[in-house]
């Protein structure tokens, strides 16, 4: 279907309506091709029109000419419960000179689930007149998968909140920097945040929102609180939540758990960067021998297009508690951790936890993934993210500096060498060569790292490294952000070190230009590794190289829950379980690459 016109009357309309559809179930997605080309070929959008609802909803706008190809739109419909149809408005303001078709449309998991004759198992769920059997994990969850409703009855109110009336009994933390807003419709901000909320599909649906325009700032926080739960056993508790984060900027979205009142807790989840206009769902199963709380921690990026959003939140198998959590005046960990290790039985091949005495494999030592009560098995490794500004360097460190310190204070002052720095600090001379402002805060007060090109000679080398790092996981991989500007720059490598062996895995040289730049490095899965970035000075001292905001992402290793895998998760041939998403997808994700298997 196409359109093909000159014309050059005011405010056309060109529409095209769909057939009437019932209903639809709770993974449906719509697609197709469309092609938009031409000078003045003018904005075109795909509308939902509900029975009974006046708005309708808009899902899926282009506003100008996107090239002369063929591209595909994804559209998430979920479960839409009431009859409904698609108006396809293309809208010509003026002139309109182009060509607009539409091609290939397709409908996929748009059917409720077929009945069972049975459904044995605690695993499962018997819908009442449907008799679809569906996982145990989707009842409760405010979706109604059994297109009955039967799996969201008899449910705590006080576990569930899709924001269509308020917050619920969640909070807005006032230890952050500002608050999630709760919203209908699109956000302000074109090509960013969710055009429709996940309960409903619609655009008269709530769900809430983190803001990134202005006056926002990189790293900005905004945390969500949730009620106080008992302590539950392993795994018992479940917490079910959906997120939205679209757009180019789209920093970061974390989870945490704690036990005490003036703490963060410790990380049980977290998703950087875009994924696509789409709702996802995430599920957490929480352990716990104290009274805990998760709170919801949304971080802002680089920009305006970073609006991140949330929905549908429910908890299964929880019960609320009724009463404070605890303050510790303590450290930023909130626990007191023993100077020397307690009474233990552990081996030579085993690690201590400080508080507890308790032993656990040295692989699991600097992993990303704290198994200790008290974190004491990553507390000496480096740190998952660091931006500087707490002036330390985060557990990386200078090998050569280390073999130095017995010598003479002048020699290890005059090497070239890695060192904190900031804006404010800098000589006149030096503005042409180094950062004015740091990449974390954007201010001359901020701190980054940099190799100090002022000491050493044409191709010195300064290496700065992690500790060892036991293990990491398939998708694991380093995303940081440098700087490299000046008429004499040397370059920037990322090294990994096995035992004596190591390899370049990612390399830059000359003048980038005065902004910070972003890089990622991938790094999959490695054991009792160190990753190294080395400078090499060029020729004169008229162009420092400096990192900052260093992130590993996704690097905790692959872990065997004990449990069967959900419905919406693939059984590896060792056991472990991944989302389904990441079939086929030419990454190692099961760490024995059934994942990737020809015969999936």
């Amino acid at each position: 279907m196409f359109i093909l016109k000159n014309s050059s009357s005011i405010s056309q309309i060109a529409r095209l309506r769909s057939p009437k559809f019932r209903q639809t179930g709770s993974n449906c997605t719509l697609s197709f091709w469309y092609y938009s080309y031409g000078q003045s070929v003018g904005a075109a959008e795909l509308q939902l029109l509900v029975d009974g609802l006046k708005q309708p909803t808009v899902l899926w706008r282009t506003y100008y000419s996107e090239g002369n190809q063929w591209l595909k739109a994804v559209i998430q419909l979920g479960r839409l419960p009431h009859p409904f149809q698609f108006s396809l408005d293309k809208i010509s303001l003026g002139v309109y000179d182009g060509i607009s078709a539409i091609d290939d449309i397709r409908f996929e998991n748009c059917a409720l689930p077929p009945p069972a004759l049975n459904c044995e198992g605690l695993n499962h769920f018997w819908c009442r007149e449907t008799k679809a059997c569906i996982d145990s994990l989707l009842v409760c969850d405010l979706v109604d998968d059994c297109g009955d409703g039967s799996d969201e009855d008899n449910c705590n109110p006080d576990l569930q909140c899709d924001f269509e009336n308020g917050l619920c009994n969640w909070e807005q933390s006032v230890k952050d920097d500002f608050d999630w807003i709760r919203i209908h419709g699109p956000t302000p901000t074109v090509n960013t945040g969710p055009l429709k909320d996940h309960t409903t599909g619609t655009a008269g649906g709530h769900y809430l929102y983190m803001e990134s325009s202005e006056p926002r700032q990189f790293q900005d926080q905004a945390i969500l609180l949730s009620p106080l739960f008992n302590p539950s056993g392993n795994g018992t508790c479940v917490f079910r939540f959906h997120y939205h984060m679209f757009g180019k900027q789209v920093y970061k979205l974390s989870v945490f758990q704690r036990t005490v009142s003036n703490s963060l807790g410790w990380l049980l989840w977290y998703k950087f960067g875009n994924q696509e206009n789409r709702w996802i769902r995430q599920t957490l199963y929480i352990s716990s021998t104290k009274p805990f709380q998760i709170l919801v921690k949304g971080t802002v990026g680089d920009g305006f297009t970073g609006d991140i959003g949330l929905d549908d939140m429910s908890f299964l198998g929880c019960t609320l508690y009724n009463g404070n959590l605890p303050t510790v005046s303590t450290t930023t960990s909130g626990t007191s951790v023993p100077a020397t290790s307690p009474k233990n039985n552990c081996t030579e091949k085993e690690f201590v936890c400080r508080a507890s005495g308790r032993c656990i494999q040295m692989t699991q030592k600097c992993d990303f993934r704290p198994d200790c009560s008290d974190k004491s098995d990553e507390s000496d490794c480096v740190m998952e993210v660091c931006d500087f500004e707490d002036k330390t360097q985060c557990g990386w460190h200078q090998p050569a500096l280390e073999q130095m310190s017995g010598s003479d204070s002048i020699q290890t002052t005059n090497i070239f060498k890695w060192k904190l720095g900031r804006g404010a600090n800098l000589y006149p001379e030096q503005e042409q060569h180094s950062p004015l402002t740091d990449h974390t805060t954007c201010t001359e007060e901020g701190w980054y790292l940099f190799a100090d090109s002022s000491n050493g000679e044409f191709g010195h080398t300064a290496d700065i490294a992690t500790p060892v790092i036991s293990l990491t996981g398939p998708r694991c991989k380093i995303i940081f952000w440098n700087h490299m500007n000046g008429s004499t720059i040397g370059s920037l490598e990322v090294l990994c070190k096995t035992s004596n062996r190591t390899s370049k895995l990612w390399t830059q040289s000359g003048s980038q230009g005065p902004q910070w730049n972003r890089a990622e490095v991938f790094l999959g899965i490695r054991s009792n590794f160190q990753v190294i970035f080395r400078a090499k000075r060029g020729v004169s001292y008229m162009g420092d190289v400096a990192v900052d905001d260093i992130t590993f992402e996704d690097c905790s290793p692959l872990l065997i829950s004990g449990k069967p895998c959900t419905s919406e998760e693939f059984t590896c041939a060792n056991k472990y379980c991944i989302p389904k998403n990441n079939l086929c997808d030419f990454v190692n994700d099961c760490a024995d690459n059934s994942d990737e298997s020809p015969t999936i």
